[in-house]
């Protein structure tokens, strides 16, 4: 069936609306265990140690999924992708209500793991099949942005819920809104099913892959993994993504326990850093993309915003040295401004420089790498915040940021990895 641009236009956003919708949702539902902490630790007579180890499962199964999720998203495509990872995770959210020691815990959390692992693997996908590259950093930054909009929700909406009804209300409370998601992109994709004849036309990926070189449609995955810009890439978003882990687990537990905030107060300000993310995130990839339409190069345009934004989360990693309590706020906002601009980016750079047939399969190892590293890092983070504060886990975050520069800056330019010509015959 034929569809007008403007249908289709129509269609991408929409779609990537309700990706955005259930970004916000994935990072509410994993960010409920932080503000709750203390209550959590205290009735479940868990050490900081003990707290770090579930998260730490969490962490291992969202690392395992993020690579079978990507795997399932390139067969499967991002429609039925979205569906099964939403209704795992949903259930495991519940299931937290009913912990009862570090083990239910840590069980509960590595579900919670399986269904939001294979999530943004799906999300990419979506991005990749309705967004051509002077769009897809939009895409990727809006739904990029759900990461803070969740988590900027997450301490007034958790802590009201708690502080009248109890920590384990609020996991069963703030689990609804995940289960409305599916009826909506059922509903959605009904629509683009009569539009098209097919729930799963993806436009912009076709017309992608039609234009693939053949010097890069054909590669295969490990031809892909035996390039070194792709491993720079990775690295580069793998460390930064421990330190995203480090704020989001704990942070509010830093301005409770160092900063001497209560839980209402951390619902009424711990907002403020997401919400700077929310504008990095928004406009780091409305930058990148202008530069790309005024006509700069990729590489040119995606760098300009990348290695500013390493800087800026650096300096924002000084929080920890602030004196007062408001110009701690301000830095931690600034650094996760930086991180989201970074991350909308980066992310987006991924699905740039591979085939466009393994884009979830590829950006899902780049995410694994980065959760394993952060699962590493976990458990040491609540080893040194028992044994000496939280200001290594801060110094950490601003020194892996200008490693994350570094290793940008090796990976040569952003371009599409493509295969060698071959070598010309001997005479």
């Amino acid at each position: 069936m034929t569809v007008s641009a403007e249908q289709q236009r129509r269609f991408a956003w929409a779609v990537v609306l309700v990706l955005c919708a259930g970004s916000i949702v994935n990072y509410m539902d994993r960010a409920v265990l932080s503000v709750v902490m203390p209550q959590v630790k205290k009735d479940l007579l868990l050490s900081n140690t003990g707290y770090g180890l579930a998260v730490n499962a969490f962490l291992i199964a969202y690392m395992v999924f993020y690579i079978l999720g990507g795997r399932l998203a390139d067969r499967i495509g991002c429609r039925r992708a979205f569906l099964v990872s939403v209704l795992v995770w949903a259930v495991a959210k519940m299931l937290h209500a009913f912990s009862r020691g570090l083990l239910s815990l840590s069980i509960f959390r590595a579900l919670l793991g399986v269904g939001e692992g294979g999530y943004y693997p799906a999300a990419m996908r979506g991005a990749a099949e309705w967004f051509p590259p002077e769009n897809r950093a939009k895409a990727v930054g809006l739904f990029i942005c759900g990461l803070s909009v969740g988590t900027l929700i997450t301490p007034p909406l958790v802590a009201w819920i708690t502080l009248y009804s109890g920590w384990r209300a609020a996991f069963l409370i703030t689990t609804a809104p995940a289960l409305v998601l599916v009826p909506v992109w059922l509903w959605l994709h009904s629509r683009i099913h009569r539009a098209y004849g097919t729930p799963d036309p993806a436009p912009a990926q076709a017309a992608a892959e039609a234009a693939d070189s053949p010097a890069s449609s054909g590669m295969t995955v490990s031809e892909v993994l035996r390039r070194r810009k792709y491993w720079f890439i990775l690295f580069a978003r793998a460390v930064t993504d421990a330190v995203w882990f480090f704020y989001l687990f704990w942070l509010p537990g830093y301005f409770q326990e160092v900063r001497g905030f209560d839980l209402g107060l951390v619902g009424r300000t711990l907002w403020i850093p997401y919400f700077a993310a929310d504008i990095g995130a928004l406009g780091g990839a409305w930058l990148s993309s202008g530069l790309i339409q005024r006509g700069f190069s990729l590489s040119v345009s995606r760098k300009a915003v990348l290695l500013p934004a390493c800087l800026l989360s650096a300096i924002g990693s000084t929080a920890y040295f602030a004196e007062s309590y408001w110009l701690a706020l301000g830095l931690v906002s600034l650094a996760l401004f930086g991180h989201l601009a970074w991350s909308s980016n980066i992310q987006t750079v991924i699905t740039e420089i591979v085939p466009r047939r393994h884009v979830a399969v590829l950006y899902g190892l780049t995410g694994a790498v980065g959760t394993g590293f952060s699962a590493l890092t976990q458990p040491l983070v609540g080893r040194l915040v028992d044994t000496s504060g939280y200001g290594p886990g801060f110094v950490g975050c601003g020194v892996l940021f200008l490693l994350a520069a570094a290793l940008l800056a090796s990976a040569g330019p952003i371009e599409q990895i493509r295969r060698a010509p071959p070598l010309p015959a001997r005479a």
